[in-house]
């Protein structure tokens, strides 16, 4: 771990008027990344002299902790900062200005694609991950008794527009469950037993909402191709929020929200589509003959905001400043400090997989005895904590998503709220 006078060294070599200056740039994270480049991200993600600068970037509320950042983060301040700026640019004529902003998502598109890994043009630029989702489950031609394969535990939203689908279309969904925590393989050969001559789409997460369960996509898309299937994938919880490329997942379509784990501005999102899939799949709300081939078909949604999109640029510098690497290696760590003191506790019960490669900065905690929805409240009434419980027929917990701007300390205030709460059970005003 790096000293304190090796990183006063670098603060001092950055100068008091460098800091100041780029109290909303990016030279003070690039500056920390560069002196810890020869380190391992595991290393690198115990290093609080690192990460103390990584926070000094983000505006927060410090009389709380926010726990559930699965629902959508803070954007760092020059993030937040070029959002207002390309707002008031916008709203000066904004006829013209918001036009030159709209331009620039074409910067966006090519960087993401870069990122993610995927050509320029299968990326469309969407609102979030329901709207590009949806794009790709109402945009299919399916008919009477075509069959779509899904699971119990995808997003809610997802499930309800396969359930209108049914209605409207008289295809036919199968929903298939699953024991929590699972594996890869276990997850394959669910989908594999499930798939009838009827089924024409397999619809899965690439990790849940609920308890960050990690599906074999390249598996899974390796296996549909081979029977003529299309596969659509959620991956709302995983851009910027763990490595990987598109083009290695080879699913057809995957859909995200940028406002979780890249940090951007709410109302931002993209869609992958294979090349080859363009064509056959129409847009959700109405384009030209025209643009068939054309993945911006699936962007004609009306006049929105450009802000949003254009400050995506600053937050995938944000990131690569971090390195994704080093960014999964933070949430895994923050992750691993909770549960390895909470799990021995006999009432406790982790429903996520802790293994490496599994889990990063998304768990599910219960607690034997404790309703979800109460020990929440607990946490909220006497510690401020923010945490989602989620509720289930078949399972409980309470979700669990820090964020790499989460401190060390409210880690621990988040086990020593738990540790009390089960030795003292829920304050009555609670209960």
């Amino acid at each position: 771990m790096r000293s304190r006078r090796s990183f006063l060294r670098l603060s001092g070599a950055l100068g008091t008027t460098a800091v100041a200056a780029n109290a909303y740039g990016l030279a003070q994270v690039l500056a920390a990344t560069k002196s810890v480049a020869d380190r391992s991200p595991e290393e690198v993600a115990q290093d609080e002299f690192y990460w103390r600068e990584i926070q000094q970037a983000f505006t927060l509320d410090r009389t709380l902790i926010n726990l559930n950042n699965g629902n959508s983060c803070p954007s760092p301040r020059v993030v937040h900062e070029a959002l207002k700026r390309y707002l008031d640019y916008s709203n000066q004529a904004p006829v013209y200005h918001r036009g030159l902003l709209e331009q620039n998502k074409e910067t966006a598109r090519r960087r993401l694609a870069a990122e993610f890994g995927c050509d320029v043009e299968e990326i469309a630029m969407t609102r979030n991950a329901s709207e590009a989702l949806q794009i790709a489950q109402n945009g299919l031609d399916l008919a009477p008794g075509d069959e779509v394969i899904t699971t119990e535990q995808d997003y809610g939203r997802m499930l309800t527009t396969w359930d209108q689908r049914e209605r409207r279309d008289k295809i036919a969904v199968t929903r298939i469950n699953f024991p929590v925590p699972t594996t890869g393989d276990d997850l394959y050969e669910r989908f594999e037993r499930a798939i009838t001559p009827r089924t024409k789409v397999l619809h899965f997460c690439h990790v849940t909402n609920l308890t960050g369960q990690l599906f074999p996509v390249q598996r899974l898309a390796r296996m549909a191709r081979q029977r003529g299937l299309l596969t659509i994938v959620d991956g709302a919880h995983a851009a910027a929020h763990f490595p990987y490329k598109l083009r290695e997942l080879e699913c057809d379509y995957y859909g995200t929200s940028l406002h979780k784990w890249l940090l951007a501005p709410h109302n931002t999102g993209f869609l992958f589509v294979r090349k080859e899939n363009i064509e056959r799949t129409w847009p959700l709300q109405a384009a030209p003959a025209r643009r068939s081939s054309d993945i911006r078909k699936f962007e004609e949604v009306g006049t929105i905001a450009a802000a949003p999109f254009a400050a995506i640029n600053e937050a995938l510098a944000f990131h690569q400043a971090i390195g994704a690497e080093r960014k999964a290696a933070r949430l895994r760590f923050l992750t691993l400090r909770w549960a390895d003191r909470l799990k021995p506790n006999p009432r406790v019960k982790i429903l996520s997989n802790l293994e490496a490669g599994q889990t990063w900065g998304l768990a599910l905690v219960n607690v034997e005895g404790i309703e979800a929805a109460k020990l929440t409240r607990a946490l909220w009434d006497k510690y401020r904590i923010i945490a989602v419980a989620i509720t289930r027929d078949d399972y409980q917990g309470i979700r669990v998503t820090p964020n790499i701007y989460t401190t060390l300390e409210e880690i621990d205030t988040f086990v020593a709220a738990m540790e009390d709460i089960i030795t003292n059970g829920v304050p009555s005003a609670t209960a």
